[in-house]
């Protein structure tokens, strides 16, 4: 089960949890991630807001369709598509 919940750090740095009672009691492990912000800067605090700028950046006029991108590269830019690949898995570490 995992929790999840955007909160504002005050400059204290402290903080009190009510754990839900759906979280069973015994051990866990509680981790904190700072939030990432947008593309505009902004947090997205609730699905409301990240919905709402969807649509915002949908009715952008400037806004491209992916498929305006196809075919831009040459064929020649890396060959055999799927040997590029696999030559760039290779350089992996297993």
């Amino acid at each position: 089960m995992s929790v999840t919940q955007t909160i504002e750090v005050p400059a204290s740095h402290r903080l009190t949890i009510d754990v839900p009672s759906e979280i069973p009691t015994g051990s866990v492990i509680l981790t904190f991630t700072p939030a990432k912000k947008s593309a505009v800067g902004k947090i997205n605090r609730t699905l409301e807001d990240a919905l709402r700028r969807a649509e915002e950046k949908a009715v952008d006029p400037n806004r491209r369709p992916l498929s305006d991108f196809f075919g831009i590269l040459s064929p020649n830019t890396y060959g055999d598509g799927v040997a590029y690949q696999r030559a760039i898995r290779d350089e992996w570490n297993d």
